[in-house]
């Protein structure tokens, strides 16, 4: 984890979640000179979470090392626990646990974390950051859509923290397989500019 700045404005960044979808890896490398460059740091306090699910990163699957998907493993209402694969009961996983404690101490006014998606791409968001993702998608030309309208997500942290918790979140799903460089070139503008706010 790193954090940059000192700004009043509190901004995490997830590198990644599902160990199957490393294409947001070298954003997040890239990010901490991008911002310093961009004159960000009395604005803003960025905080960056590398990965989120390291274990899955190393093993190449969604999951972690116990099987769990850990973005369903966060205490939304609509927490499913009847799914193994889902962790039995919120926050089971040591690394939900990580990203909670996370929210609860940087307060972020904004989240953004990056994903993939097979055979398309988008900018995806919860809570209230509809704005937020109409000028990255602008910036991007990646559609825009509400997490409502592609499918039911139980335990995500879409549904904790932009649907439960009322907070702005913005999901950027590359398309899976996209090369790692291009997907920075192609939202480092957008994402500072989301940063920023």
């Amino acid at each position: 984890m790193m954090r940059i700045g000192t700004g009043p404005r509190h901004v995490l960044w997830i590198g990644g979640i599902h160990g199957n979808e490393p294409e947001g890896m070298t954003a997040t490398a890239r990010l901490p000179e991008a911002f310093t460059q961009a004159g960000l740091g009395s604005q803003v306090t960025l905080t960056i979470l590398e990965d989120a699910n390291p274990d899955g990163r190393a093993a190449g699957t969604r999951g972690n090392a116990n099987g769990v998907d850990i973005n369903r493993n966060f205490p939304a209402q609509n927490f499913d626990a009847k799914n193994p694969e889902y962790g039995g009961t919120p926050l089971s996983q040591p690394e939900a646990k990580v990203v909670d404690a996370l929210l609860t101490s940087e307060k972020p006014d904004l989240v953004i974390v990056m994903h993939s998606w097979a055979n398309k791409q988008f900018i995806n968001y919860d809570g209230p950051a509809k704005a937020i993702a109409e000028r990255f998608s602008k910036a991007t030309g990646m559609p825009v859509e509400a997490s409502d309208a592609i499918a039911v997500t139980p335990g995500s942290l879409g549904s904790y923290f932009g649907v439960m918790l009322g907070k702005p979140i913005l999901t950027v799903e590359f398309t899976r397989g996209l090369d790692k460089s291009k997907a920075w070139t192609m939202i480092q503008g957008a994402a500072l500019d989301a940063i920023r706010g």
